[in-house]
């Protein structure tokens, strides 16, 4: 029996609860695009049923006219009857929609929110700075339960501001620091006043320092994965990317300089977004200035994932997102479902001095270390890997996610040379890699000693002092301790570096 039981089985949800989250739809009416995004969001860690993104421009000329685009009204309209019907056809209407900046000040907004009402039938909610905050720190809670610092949420025609710690949200505020405002402001040095008056505004607000921001938003994914082709960076994963304070600057500077219809491409950036970078780093250079964080990391998550999160009851909320995330996909994928339990008990005394943070990782490898079955056999290992590295799930470092795909390669194969873990080497410490490999191996070998069902399938009593591992089998497991299996022994000892030792059932 696991010390930790609980930790694997699901939540104490309703059944209701889980049915009503199986698809959300949100639907975000920003200053810049319009966006459907439908969840599948039962597991915690939710997946993208369907993601659609239209670029209109709804704020565009908003402050020189204090109206909405004529242009960016046409295609947002047409945008939310096309998102409408989608949510008609698939039985999740009526979606939570709802419009910030440019809706909430345009002297236009309310005639277009009825406008929109009137001719696809979906009521836009309009929400104040505020609020918009705080669901965009609800949505970096959902990723990132653990999150402590403040949550910055640029948009096209404002920048959101919360605080986060300890699961609650705390001090909030905005500002109109969003690239299509500051872009009409007509020059560098006017835009650079701008920007610092309202963060010292905001930092005098703000209480404490805000030692650690969490970046939300459009703009600043771009500048992340401008930061990442500047750096080559081996791993193209956005949620939890740190960017260095210190070299920061210096992408600031790339995108001031640099050709950007070249950079847009080596970046996989759109032309549209490409064109508020240079605003929005005049943002980033402020609050670098401004704020002295000494930490900023990305944030794939953001309000649309904060209006899921405030749907989910309480003890989803406080459930794990990566284990979750794992727990669901054995559940619907492994060939024995609910032996990830059986398997984290049979290993876990490889690793006597893991603390939580690594046991997770162990947890989260025994769950998936079978969801790739139905993969074609020679490239098992490197989906296996994948799956884990460069997985939609929350709650995951990128160190850990190239710990766990290290794991789950060697839950198939011994050796790791060729593989795309080689990319990935310079994310992870050398003992990482050792206990990643120990891990792998150990699962490659118990992934042999069940037939399915919960029968004992033994122990494996390690002694990390006197260097000896000895198998304990059970009458299950006596008869299934065949030659393959005794040579996956072999090779977990061998990563152990330990002698080895049988021991037979009782009577046996």
């Amino acid at each position: 029996m696991s010390p930790d039981p609980g930790f694997f089985g699901p939540p104490p949800v309703d059944p209701a609860d889980v049915h009503r989250l199986s698809r959300v739809g949100v639907v975000d009416v920003g200053s810049n695009s319009v966006r459907l995004v439908i969840f599948d969001g039962a597991a915690r860690s939710p997946a993208y049923f369907f993601n659609e993104k239209v670029l209109c421009g709804l704020g565009r000329d908003l402050a020189e006219t204090g109206r909405l685009n004529p242009e960016g009204r046409t295609r947002a309209l047409a945008a939310l009857n096309r998102f409408q019907r989608i949510g008609d056809s698939l039985g999740i209407t009526p979606m939570l929609a709802v419009a910030t900046a440019a809706m909430r000040v345009a002297e236009d907004g309310p005639e277009f929110r009825q406008e929109v009402l009137e001719k696809t039938g979906m009521r836009l909610r309009v929400i104040d700075g505020a609020e918009e905050a705080r669901l965009a720190a609800q949505g970096v809670l959902l990723g990132w339960p653990e999150a402590s610092g403040h949550v910055c949420d640029i948009g096209g025609s404002s920048m959101e501001l919360a605080e986060v710690a300890n699961g609650e949200i705390g001090w909030r505020d905005t500002s109109p620091l969003g690239p299509l405002a500051l872009a009409r402001l007509g020059s560098e040095k006017a835009v650079r006043h701008r920007v610092e008056e309202h963060l010292a505004r905001l930092r005098e607000a703000m209480p404490g320092q805000p030692s650690r921001l969490y970046l939300v938003g459009g703009s600043w994914r771009a500048i992340a994965k401008i930061d990442m082709v500047r750096r080559d960076y081996p791993l193209q994963v956005l949620h939890e990317y740190r960017l260095d304070r210190d070299s920061l600057p210096a992408t600031l500077d790339l995108i001031d300089s640099a050709d950007p219809q070249l950079l847009r491409k080596q970046a996989g950036i759109s032309g549209d977004r490409m064109a508020l970078l240079p605003m929005a780093g005049q943002v980033l250079r402020g609050l670098l200035k401004v704020m002295e964080p000494e930490e900023l990391f990305v944030s794939a998550y953001g309000l649309r994932e904060g209006l899921l999160y405030e749907e989910m009851p309480e003890a989803l909320r406080s459930a794990d997102p990566l284990i979750e995330s794992c727990r669901h996909a054995e559940t619907t994928s492994a060939r024995v479902p609910g032996f990830g339990p059986m398997l984290y008990d049979y290993v876990r005394g490889l690793f006597p001095d893991a603390d939580r943070e690594r046991l997770r990782l162990i947890k989260a490898a025994c769950l998936l270390h079978d969801v790739s079955w139905r993969t074609h056999p020679d490239y098992r290992a490197e989906v296996c890997f994948d799956y884990a590295a460069r997985a939609n799930m929350g709650g995951l470092s990128h160190s850990e996610r190239v710990f766990l795909g290290l794991a789950l390669l060697h839950r198939y194969k011994n050796s790791r040379a060729g593989s795309r873990f080689d990319a990935l080497r310079p994310l992870i410490r050398d003992e990482d890699v050792r206990e990643a490999e120990i891990l792998g191996r150990a699962l490659r070998f118990a992934a042999m000693l069940t037939l399915g069902g919960d029968a004992d399938i033994g122990r494996l009593d390690w002694d990390p002092t006197g260097r000896r591992l000895v198998l304990h089998l059970s009458d299950h497991t006596l008869p299934l301790f065949g030659e393959v299996a005794q040579a996956r022994f072999q090779a977990l000892a061998k990563a152990l570096e330990a002698e080895t030792a049988v021991q037979p059932p009782p009577g046996g």
